[in-house]
């Protein structure tokens, strides 16, 4: 099974693009070579900004950039991008509505043995809390390169959160990404699991495993998690017994608390968040680390079944 990090397929896909797109700048903050930016400024050498250690004013740079009107690519790590960088992306990118568009690598679970000072478990929640932003969350490398590409046209300021760990692919050739529209991957008809993310493999399995115990299982991938697709929670809501949000991130904020605060206004329903329940992280390898937060194919399954009372 072909497995590549959404990491990976960003950095490919941005330097293809490099050729399309004369006005896309690219800034990374002394992480090229875990971001893949790498790829871009090897080939685009007078359009690519090493910034160092300086996230603050890697935002700061970039708004200057995109206000002279270059489309802007800034990777670094999710936690600076997130972190420490909050306050300029929020006032000097997101307040002007400036084009550009942060891509941060090794985001949630997926850094596995970097640990909790690394793992963003937060970032969907304090960025999808600021106004004019986009929040993408691809599930595989084929997602990933369809909004890298959608980025490069679209104008305004977005979050694409990647991951570290490799994972395998989970959409046909044939897909076409398009914001705001949620994915159905699996249709059955009692339980209703929304995802996305790198873990998205792991729920499919789960769901899988699910369906051939006689429980008929939907996967629908929200990676699109703002603007939401709200019409496809109603009606999912309406179609399903069960409903449940799986992801690595904090089950506050993220992905469960968009699809709960659609549900609350439009069509109320209990739904069952799985995520980090208000918690740290911990150092192990990533497979370790989804399995000690019940994330892993295993977790997931035996939380469905203990929910379900299978």
């Amino acid at each position: 099974m072909t497995e590549i990090a959404t990491r990976d397929a960003y950095g490919k896909k941005l330097a293809t693009l490099g050729e399309i797109y004369p006005e896309i700048v690219v800034l990374d903050a002394d992480l090229s070579g875990s971001t893949k930016t790498e790829f871009f400024a090897k080939k685009f050498p007078q359009r690519f900004f090493n910034m160092g250690v300086a996230e603050q004013d890697l935002m700061g740079t970039a708004a200057g950039l995109a206000a002279c009107g270059k489309t802007v690519f800034v990777s670094t790590f999710a936690i600076f991008a997130t972190g420490r960088a909050w306050e300029p992306f929020r006032q000097s990118i997101a307040y002007p509505h400036l084009n550009v568009k942060i891509c941060a690598s090794h985001a949630g679970l997926s850094v596995g043995e970097d640990g909790a000072s690394h793992q963003t478990v937060e970032d969907i929640a304090i960025i999808r809390a600021i106004p004019f932003v986009k929040v993408l969350v691809p599930s595989d490398g084929i997602e990933t390169e369809q909004m890298v590409e959608f980025l490069a046209k679209d104008s305004g300021p977005c979050y694409l959160r990647l991951s570290r760990a490799k994972a395998p692919l989970v959409h046909e050739a044939s897909y076409q990404f398009q914001i705001g529209r949620g994915h159905i991957l699996k249709e059955g008809s009692t339980v209703c699991l929304f995802t996305a993310g790198f873990i998205t493999s792991q729920v499919l399995a789960a769901a899988l495993e699910l369906s051939n115990q006689g429980v008929s299982t939907t996967v629908v991938n929200m990676s699109s998690i703002k603007p939401l697709d709200s019409k496809l929670v109603v009606a999912m809501a309406e179609k399903h017994q069960y409903l449940f949000s799986i992801e690595e991130h904090s089950i506050i904020g993220g992905l469960g608390s968009a699809i709960a605060e659609t549900l609350v206004s439009s069509y109320p329903k209990k739904l069952v968040r799985l995520g980090i329940n208000d918690e740290f992280g911990q150092s192990g390898s990533y497979q370790a680390v989804i399995d000690h937060y019940g994330l892993s194919t295993r977790g997931i399954l035996e939380s469905l079944k203990k929910e379900l009372k299978l």
